[in-house]
């Protein structure tokens, strides 16, 4: 198996990278640093996750030390939901390349569905919850009153003149469902590169996965372990019996196989350790692959959708319905 997936741009996606959300200041630095050293050449960031400072500090480190070049190395951030006005789109990546300490990105995605929510009600622990959706610059989604209606088209057209300048040598997407994928495409004069959403054994994306498949967006998988280490989440794919009993015949982790699984279907993954050990183990894709008939298996897993995006949906919000925000692929 490739360790590569070929984006639209012709550029090479490295086929598993680290995530570094819900990675806290103070070990993500040291997380990069032992991924990079292990051999991932993809790390996954966002200026919302508050740690882009120092997995800037960790990249330096690494390039002063020689273990890679810049070159070798496929990097990716996001463009947060508060900063979708034309202007601002080009300040927010000049200052998640500031953080990161580099002259350009490999990736910069519209992260419009891309939420973190802290203790909006009852003192709840931090949460991901993913939606279409925008606020005016500075706000939260606490508050109905933040919210403005998404202009995708002119943010897109933004994202496209950073593409030009050399500063995103790939620009994608996250959370589009397959119809509002197939709208922007329609209006793109550059098209996505990559859709990066939930996906695992439990959350398969069949439909998005052929439309992607179809129109050569690559998918990317976040959460592809199911998020077993979230408080807010229910799921928990290495818990999965399918999923148990293909790793116990293989003799590999319940997490090779979910990671492996996504990989076999054409998805990049992201998954989020800070473990050494587990970080090295979720590297372990390559070698080995799912046979068809326990590949096979994995399809008559019970399909849920960990990341529904309750909070933004309400009488006062651009969605008033689940089926509104996802187009009815929940």
């Amino acid at each position: 198996m490739a360790r590569h997936f070929v984006l639209n741009t012709g550029a090479k996606m490295p086929s598993v990278g680290l995530g570094t959300w819900q990675s806290d200041p103070g070990v993500v630095g040291e997380a990069v640093y032992a991924a990079v050293k292990a051999g991932y050449r993809h790390i996954d960031c966002a200026r919302i996750y508050d740690n882009e400072k120092e997995v800037g500090l960790a990249l330096k480190k690494l390039f002063e030390e020689g273990v890679v070049k810049r070159g070798d190395l496929f990097i990716t951030s996001k463009l947060w939901c508060d900063y979708h006005a034309p202007d601002d789109v080009p300040v927010a990546l000049d200052k998640s390349l500031s953080d990161l300490q580099l002259e350009y990105l490999d990736l910069y995605l519209v992260s419009c569905m891309h939420f973190l929510v802290q203790e909006i009600q009852f003192n709840c622990a931090t949460c991901q919850i993913h939606s279409p959706f925008s606020v005016k610059k500075g706000t939260s989604i606490g508050n109905p009153e933040n919210y403005v209606t998404l202009n995708i088209p002119a943010t897109w057209a933004a994202m496209e003149k950073l593409h030009d300048a050399g500063k995103a040598h790939a620009i994608g997407v996250s959370n589009f469902a397959s119809r509002k994928l197939g709208d922007l495409l329609a209006v793109a004069r550059i098209p996505p590169a990559v859709d990066q959403v939930e996906c695992h054994p439990g959350w398969q994306q069949t439909k998005l996965h052929s439309f992607c498949q179809s129109t050569g967006v690559h998918l990317s998988a976040y959460s592809p372990l199911g998020s077993p280490g979230s408080t807010w989440s229910n799921g928990n794919v290495l818990k999965e019996p399918v999923v148990i009993s293909i790793a116990e015949k293989l003799g590999k982790t319940p997490a090779q196989v979910a990671l492996r699984w996504n990989i076999q279907m054409g998805h990049s993954v992201l998954p989020k350790s800070v473990s050494e050990e587990r970080i090295k183990q979720n590297l372990d894709v390559y070698d080995w692959s799912i046979p068809d008939d326990l590949l096979a298996k994995i399809s008559e897993i019970k399909q849920t959708r960990l990341q529904m995006g309750n909070v933004v949906v309400n009488k006062d919000s651009v969605y008033k319905t689940l089926e509104e925000l996802w187009d009815g692929e929940i």
